[in-house]
């Protein structure tokens, strides 16, 4: 696997969390791996990201508000063919159950612990990679 860069975009409505994902995650969630974040405060301003820029993936706050970070996800799949695939962040593991209704790839329990962040992170990236999506 080549140590290509990848977009993982973060959003939350509060940017605390946003932050404690970035270091979750960091640079490089693997030694082959390398990310760049982009960052999305509001419903709108995810969507205009995931429409006009390649994303990698996309690391959602579920417990954002006014629009969640599982309804984003599920909005996501339910409109592009070519959706990036998501990990959400959730406050109580009983949520994965929605999540998985929302047809997301992945979750996340706060708080985020590094290793297993980066780990899903890693898996996520390479999963995406293998079906032809990065070079």
């Amino acid at each position: 696997m080549s140590d290509r860069l990848y977009t993982v975009l973060l959003y939350s409505d509060d940017p605390q969390v946003r932050d404690r994902m970035r270091l979750a995650v960091g640079t490089r969630p693997a030694a082959d791996l390398r990310v760049e974040f982009t960052e999305a405060a509001s419903y709108a301003e995810c969507i205009r990201l995931v429409d006009d820029y390649e994303i990698d993936l996309m690391i959602l706050d579920g417990e954002a508000t006014p629009a969640g970070g599982i309804g984003i996800a599920r909005q996501v799949k339910d409109d592009r063919a070519d959706a990036p695939p998501t990990c959400v962040v959730i406050a109580r593991a009983a949520d994965r159950w929605l999540a998985a209704y929302a047809e997301v790839d992945a979750t996340l329990v706060h708080p985020l612990d590094p290793v297993t962040t980066g780990s899903t992170v890693a898996e996520l990236l390479r999963r995406h990679a293998g079906a032809g999506r990065a070079a």
